[in-house]
């Protein structure tokens, strides 16, 4: 089973649950319809790579986001993480209204920063995200359409979260092609300053 780093221990979630559509900018940035209500797809443990690649069969597409590990019921954690998406394939998919799994669940689609603990969640949590030193995506939690608490009361009404497991909160605009090579620095800053940066090295398999 794969893991993930939190305060220096390794936590093994049994899933990553991902929010799509939650920034109204990205929504307009791929053509998309806003959600009538939360659009939820998962991640099998499979997913998690600590590798960022550039290629799965097809190109592959960056999505930063936000994300919370789930310990005794509540976000307890926070990281950066990077949902790879094939978009051809999903394009594909979506038209014939087919599930995004194919595209989304992918081995290796799933890459987090360490997680660091939290006491609270407040709207200027935020993430921020360059390639090669030049600025791709940021937001912060205001920009949501659904809120974090939201978020984890709509899961837990028909979905249980076990601890360790992960929640994707999605992504603002900015999104697009990895390429080989490349060199990604995420970060998580409250208004007390950065929380989490973490370097990523493109590689193609």
């Amino acid at each position: 089973m794969n893991t993930v780093l939190l305060n220096n221990k390794r936590i093994t979630p049994s899933k990553v649950v991902c929010i799509g559509r939650n920034y109204v900018e990205h929504i307009k940035e791929l053509g998309n319809d806003i959600p009538d209500d939360m659009v939820v797809f998962i991640k099998p443990n499979s997913a998690i790579s600590e590798s960022l690649i550039a290629f799965h069969q097809e190109p592959l597409h960056y999505e930063a986001e936000l994300c919370f590990m789930v310990l005794d019921g509540k976000f307890s954690a926070v990281a950066i993480g990077l949902d790879l998406t094939k978009r051809q394939l999903q394009s594909q998919l979506k038209h014939k209204g087919l599930p995004w799994e194919r595209a989304k669940a992918f081995n290796g689609s799933a890459v987090f920063s360490k997680f660091v603990a939290i006491n609270a969640i407040e709207d200027s949590l935020s993430l921020r995200l360059t390639i090669d030193d030049e600025l791709k995506q940021q937001g912060d939690i205001s920009l949501m359409m659904y809120k974090p608490d939201e978020i984890l009361a709509q899961l837990s009404t028909f979905l249980t979260l076990e601890d360790g497991d992960i929640v994707m909160t999605g992504t603002p605009k900015g999104v697009g092609v990895i390429q080989a090579g490349q060199i990604f620095c995420g970060q998580v800053s409250s208004p007390e300053g950065v929380l989490i940066s973490q370097n990523w090295t493109v590689i193609s398999i």
